[in-house]
Formats: C-alpha cells, sequence, structure tokens
C-alpha cells in the first residue's frame, strides 16, 4: 500500500488546477459511488487528480490506476479493505476498464464499507456501458464530454462565460453574443475550435494534435472493439473503412444496402456495428423523429462525435457543412434529445427545429413552422430567429 500512496501523493503534487472542468462539481455530490465516463483523452484522469489536491484537503483520499502493475498481483478489493482499515474515507479509481471484475468488485466495496466514497472512471464507453447491469441502484453514472467552445474559451484566453440553457440561448442571443465579442473574437477562436479545441491535451503541441486523435481512434478501433463486442480481429479494418467511409461525407446518410455492399459487411452486422461505434464515442447517430431507436433502425443520418475528428481523418477534404452540423450536434447532444425532422435539419428536445448553415442561409427550410431557428456560421451577432452557430458552444 505504501507505493500507491506515494504515487497517489506525487500526482497530486504535480497536476495543475488553474483550469478546472465544471464536472469537478459533481463528485462533491452526496452519492457514495459515483462513476465518470468519457472518450479517451477528454481529461478525466486530471479531473480526479484536480478533485483529490482541491477538495480532499481534510479527507483520507486515494488515487488508484487499475492499469498499474500492482494490480497484477493485487485485488481492488484486498486494497479498499486495507485503506479503510487504515482509515480512509476516498478512493478515486481510474482506469477501471482495465480490471477484469471491476464492477463487481467496486459493487463489493460500496456494499461492505459503508463509510466509504468511491469515484471511478473508465475509457472504455462499451465496458462501462456492459457494467450497468452490476453497478445498477448504485451507481450515479455521468458522461464526461470534451471541451465545450464555452469552456475552449477560458481553457485558451482565460476568459469566463457563464453557462446559458437553450431557451436561455434563444430568448438572449443577441444580448449574449455582444457580451462574448465584446471580450474576444468569438469567430477566429471558433474556427480555431473546431480544428483543436474539443480536447484539453491540444494545449501540448497542436503540431501533433491530430496525430494523437488517430491514435486515440486506433485504440478504440484495435482494442476496445474486440475486447468488448467480442468483433474478430480480422473485422477491423472493415469497421476502420466504415468509420473512414463516414468521415468523407457530407454529411452521411447511410444506405445500408450499398454500404453493405462497399465494406463486405453484412447488413444486420452492419447495424450492430454503427451501435458500437457510437457507444465508443467515435460516432453519431441521429435517427428520425417519426420511428423508435433500436439495434434494427436505420439512422437518418451519421456524423463523427466533434469536430476535431473530421480534420484528423479527412484533413482539407472536410466539408464546411458537415463541420458545423457536426459541431452543432456534437455541443447540443449534451442533455439534449436530437433527432432528425421532417423539415429542417434537426428537432431537439421535441420541441425546436434547427436549420443549420452559413451566414446567407435563408428560411426556405423552416417556413411556416413554430420554434423553427437558423443556426448561422459566420456571423458575430443575429437577429429574431437567426442565431449564431458558435453560441450554442455555450450550453455546458
Amino acid at each position: 500500500m505504501n507505493i500507491l500512496y506515494e504515487i497517489s501523493s506525487k500526482l497530486k503534487a504535480t497536476v495543475k488546477t488553474d483550469f478546472v472542468r465544471g464536472m469537478i462539481d459533481k463528485l462533491s455530490e452526496s452519492d457514495r459511488l459515483i462513476g465518470i465516463r468519457g472518450a479517451r483523452g477528454v481529461g478525466k484522469t486530471t479531473l480526479l487528480l484536480q478533485f483529490l489536491k482541491k477538495h480532499m484537503k481534510e479527507k483520507n483520499a486515494l488515487y488508484l490506476s487499475l492499469d498499474d502493475l500492482y494490480f497484477t498481483e493485487n485485488t481492488f478489493l484486498e486494497t479498499a479493505d486495507t485503506f479503510v482499515k487504515n482509515g480512509g474515507d476516498v478512493i478515486l479509481v481510474d482506469e477501471v476498464h482495465h480490471y477484469e471484475n471491476w464492477a463487481k468488485e467496486l459493487k463489493n466495496a460500496y456494499d461492505r464499507y459503508p463509510g466509504l466514497k468511491i469515484i471511478f472512471t473508465g475509457s472504455s464507453m462499451l465496458r462501462m456501458e456492459s457494467a450497468r447491469g452490476d453497478l445498477s441502484r448504485r451507481a450515479m453514472i455521468y458522461t464526461m464530454q470534451g471541451l465545450s467552445f464555452r469552456e475552449y474559451l477560458r481553457f485558451s484566453e482565460g476568459i469566463e462565460f457563464p453557462v446559458f440553457t437553450l431557451p436561455e440561448l434563444i430568448s438572449d442571443h443577441q444580448q449574449i453574443a455582444e457580451m462574448v465579442y465584446m471580450r474576444t473574437k468569438p469567430i477566429k477562436k471558433f474556427n480555431d475550435y473546431l480544428q483543436f479545441g474539443y480536447f484539453p491535451f491540444s494545449a501540448e503541441n497542436t503540431a501533433t494534435y491530430h496525430w494523437r486523435l488517430k491514435e486515440i481512434i486506433n485504440v478504440v478501433l484495435e482494442a476496445d472493439l474486440p475486447y468488448m463486442a467480442e468483433i474478430d480481429f480480422s473485422k477491423i479494418d472493415k469497421i476502420k473503412q466504415l468509420l473512414y467511409i463516414i468521415s468523407q461525407s457530407v454529411p452521411f446518410r447511410p444506405n445500408m444496402v450499398k454500404l453493405a455492399e462497399r465494406t463486405g459487411i453484412a447488413r444486420n452486422t452492419l447495424k450492430n456495428y454503427l451501435q458500437y461505434l457510437s457507444l465508443a464515442d467515435l460516432i453519431q447517430l441521429i435517427y428520425s423523429s417519426s420511428k423508435g431507436i433500436s439495434m434494427l433502425t436505420k439512422p437518418e443520418k451519421i456524423y463523427l462525435s466533434n469536430p476535431n475528428f473530421l480534420f484528423a481523418l479527412g484533413s482539407s477534404l472536410t466539408d464546411k457543412g458537415n463541420l458545423r452540423e457536426t459541431f452543432f450536434i456534437n455541443q447540443i447532444s449534451q442533455g439534449h434529445t436530437v433527432q432528425y425532422p421532417k423539415q429542417g435539419d434537426f428537432l431537439v428536445d421535441d420541441k425546436y427545429i434547427f436549420e443549420v448553415g452559413g451566414k446567407n442561409k435563408n428560411q426556405q427550410q423552416i417556413k411556416g413552422l413554430d420554434n423553427a431557428f437558423l443556426a448561422l456560421d459566420d456571423i458575430e451577432s443575429g437577429s429574431a430567429n437567426q442565431i449564431p452557430l458558435w453560441l450554442f458552444g455555450f450550453l455546458y
């Protein structure tokens, strides 16, 4: 155990706290078992260490990473038992997806030690999803997104702006936009964000940023999918081809028959693969508002999960329209349901219709619709139902 305390102490000492994600407030809540799931690279480890440094001064807390070699000879449950017997209060468990029986052992620790608070993270969305049964009725699980545009402005320029609800943004967008463009250049910063702003590690080196994104994608495809979805490794090249086809589309409206023929993947298997890619946070699936959502339902549109992936996989081929819609979906889907309507681009929360486009986009596609709005790129301020696209990055 001494080596674990030493590692935890050293990591806590080196982590910076000048930029802290809003998700940290969730960790302070009274729930005794809290899970943070999210894509690789969004900053989950940093969040745990910042919580340890900022909020655990009066508690006996310990940070563990379950991919440490220590856990090849020692179990998490045994470690938790020793920790509690020595006065431990809070245990922060990182990289749980690397540990075979993590869900059962976390459940057992929760049940055995009523005074112990456990906060855990996992990068494999598939493994986190599969463990929901073991942790049901016990764990409060949150999803951690990459940086919103609002967070990116704070991260890159140190400018703090509040979070706005969607109704606030719709009704007060002119005042909100003015508040922002009086303090920064939102269009320039927005274009930077689309290329480099979603993952916090972009600050380390933008020259290698897109290469690192490709590495993240490859780890998900070559390690997470074969292990969790029981996909034969020989099929991974087919899935890579599928992802590449999606990245080159404007946006992708799937014809399952043609897509199956092009990739050599059977249609039913193809639908499963799309679901796995969605759970792995590599793509976003948009379904028709008039149909249910299930493994058998064909999505109406498919996007990459965030705009930075478009530059990593598509480079100079990135289509502006696809980029705009990818950003909109990525930001608004945090806390809102998004569907494909009969008119317009997106139906949000079964209430609002949005058409996404450039500054010269007209009202034709949403003419005569109630609660219909244009989300327009390349404008600093809007009017009436025309809202700057970048403002949708202030929802979290």
